[in-house]
């Protein structure tokens, strides 16, 4: 089964963590010819365990490439090797840039980590990736303009996985966004929201982490708090280390992205797949195909938001951004009035907002409804 695809059931992982042998025999392979980038690898690989094997250009990284627990390129890497699986993880230093990240979206670099502030979380990288823990599937899902209805749609995602009998997690990825459990109606739900993870490092227990978290709906969630004073900022060591944890802990983390740069940085590079939702509309549109320009390179479609009377069709919206079309998002009568409520689960409940969910997740069968 793809990573990017929800299975057909959903069953329920075994409580704690499986018990797991790391293979000795397995290398990590690092390709770079900058020194100072071999000299911070070599000492985080240290602390993380395991084999490390350098090398300076990927003619000599072929033999070893396809056979490594981890494959990490520098940032002076511009090919890649015919044939040869993508990189778990771009390497750039600090003084870099946007480069990092421009350069992981050309080569198709899974990861980006910029040292020596991803330090921790390289470590705790490396270490996982000798374990044969698969994990479950993060999906973003994110507006290609203002006000696409990116957070309805993952509330109602997050919501028919869970039917479904998925154990899963709603994220909020939007500092700015006014705190996702608003629209929960769940900002009196105890349990820790983004500030209380403020400075967390190295490995999070995936079930202390759920544990703690607030449910609501039948899913967990871990939002920015929904109240007037600023709340306190988490770095992106803070949030890779939370989602690497729920990402062991859940079956599928449904993670609603803002649309900062630095958010897109933060959030959208620890996905599997990304939805990207936009209206039927020219100016739409046009700003989703400029987003895109700052998306990794993972399986990303598009969901058009329907309209009666719309200028432009789901299809010619599609063939525009340059994406596939996985679905429409149906439009439902007081959507608006229920956000402001916080009743958006009680209109996930109908029958086209399920078909909709069911579609999107391709979950068997669709959804009885």
């Amino acid at each position: 089964m793809s990573r990017h695809q929800l299975p057909d059931s959903f069953p329920v992982p075994a409580e704690g963590p499986e018990q797991w042998l790391p293979d000795e025999s397995a290398e990590t392979l690092l390709v770079t010819g900058i020194e100072v980038l071999r000299s911070e690898v070599e000492r985080i690989m240290a602390a993380a365990g395991g084999r490390l094997r350098t090398v300076r250009d990927v003619q000599e990284a072929a033999p070893f490439w396809d056979t490594a627990a981890a494959v990490l390129v520098g940032s002076d890497i511009l090919d890649l090797p015919l044939r040869r699986r993508a990189p778990a993880v771009l390497v750039g230093l600090s003084g870099d840039g946007d480069s990092p990240w421009q350069l992981a979206a050309v080569i198709g670099a899974e990861r980006v980590a910029v040292l020596p502030d991803a330090s921790s979380w390289l470590a705790e990288y490396l270490s996982r990736s000798r374990s044969p823990e698969a994990g479950g599937l993060v999906l973003g899902v994110i507006g290609g303009c203002g006000g696409a209805g990116a957070t309805t749609a993952s509330i109602w995602l997050a919501q028919a996985a869970a039917r479904h009998g998925a154990r899963v997690l709603l994220v909020d990825g939007d500092p700015w966004g006014g705190g996702l459990e608003l629209a929960l109606a769940a900002e009196d739900s105890d349990g820790l929201r983004w500030p209380d993870l403020a400075g967390a490092s190295g490995s999070i227990d995936p079930y202390q982490l759920a544990d703690a978290l607030p449910v609501v709906g039948g899913f967990s969630f871990l939002s920015w708090p929904g109240r007037r004073e600023r709340a306190a900022g988490v770095d992106t060591g803070s949030v890779s280390g939370v989602l690497d944890a729920a990402r062991r802990g859940y079956e599928l983390v449904v993670l609603d992205i803002g649309r900062g740069r630095e958010v897109l940085r933060t959030f959208a590079w620890e996905c599997d797949r990304l939805v990207v939702l936009a209206p039927a509309q020219l100016r739409a549109a046009v700003a989703t195909a400029q987003l895109l320009q700052e998306l990794p390179p993972v399986e990303i479609s598009l969901v058009v938001r329907g309209k009666p009377g719309a200028a432009l069709d789901e299809f010619h919206i599609a063939d525009s951004v340059g994406l596939p079309l996985h679905g429409i998002l149906p439009e439902v009568r007081g959507v608006a009035s229920a956000t402001e409520r916080g009743r958006l689960l009680e209109i996930g409940q109908q029958r086209s907002v399920r078909r909709f969910a069911a579609t999107l997740l391709d979950l068997s069968g669709g959804d009885p409804g």
